[in-house]
């Protein structure tokens, strides 16, 4: 999701890698979910994050579409994102005490948080967001550990690929404005990257069906 504001208004004015030590650590939030509510449709799920989903909870990621998750577009292409509900527009993974009941697998952006990421053609680094967390006196903590994803080379490779394909399709869909074909289009890249389970090896899996599909769709 684009954003239309400048790093000098959001951020710290500093871009990060993974092995850079950045201000972030809430130690553990203490009882905070103040980034889990009024997010709106803000927090986008990739092919990652389902399957995660989907795995740790044992069921079908479709399953998910009844109240969990929502589709909406985000620069002219359909995308799940987690849904924000009942008082205080809350994450609908929250549980009454406001603690996330899917931790171990949560979200990319979840993880992330408060950083962000700053695109650069086909590859990013990352950011602090310094006015979205509500926790004071953050401690300061090293990316890579911060980030709590393993095989971090392979998920920043996963990243880079799903965001340049994202680009394509956004690139076709604005290049061809019949609303046929964008519903083929998205119909496609639903069933394909989200719908459809994935094998064990992920990244491996996610690959072959990035080649087959850019190959199909013509990106």
């Amino acid at each position: 999701m684009k954003r239309q504001v400048t790093m000098e208004e959001i951020s710290d004015g500093r871009l990060y890698t993974a092995n850079d030590m950045v201000r972030a650590d809430c130690g553990g939030c203490e009882g905070c979910s103040a980034c889990c509510r009024g997010m709106g449709q803000s927090l986008i799920l990739d092919p990652l994050d389902a399957d995660r989903l989907a795995k740790g909870l044992e069921r079908p990621f479709s399953d998910f579409l009844e109240k969990e998750v929502e589709l909406n577009v985000v620069d002219g292409v359909i995308l799940p994102n987690m849904r924000m509900a009942g008082e205080g527009e809350g994450c609908a993974f929250l549980n009454s005490e406001g603690r996330c009941r899917v931790h171990a697998w949560r979200p990319g952006i979840c993880r992330m948080f408060p950083l962000g990421r700053y695109y650069e053609g086909r590859d990013f680094r990352y950011f602090l967001q310094v006015h979205e967390c509500a926790k004071p006196n953050r401690s300061k903590v090293k990316v890579k550990n911060w980030l709590d994803t393993p095989n971090l080379k392979a998920y920043e490779a996963f990243v880079r690929d799903w965001h340049g394909f994202l680009k394509d399709l956004e690139e076709a869909l604005k290049a061809d404005p019949d609303p046929s074909y964008a519903r083929n289009m998205n119909l496609y890249m639903l069933n394909t990257f989200y719908m459809r389970p994935f094998r064990d090896a992920f990244y491996e899996e996610f690959s072959e069906r990035l080649a087959q599909a850019r190959d199909e769709l013509g990106l």
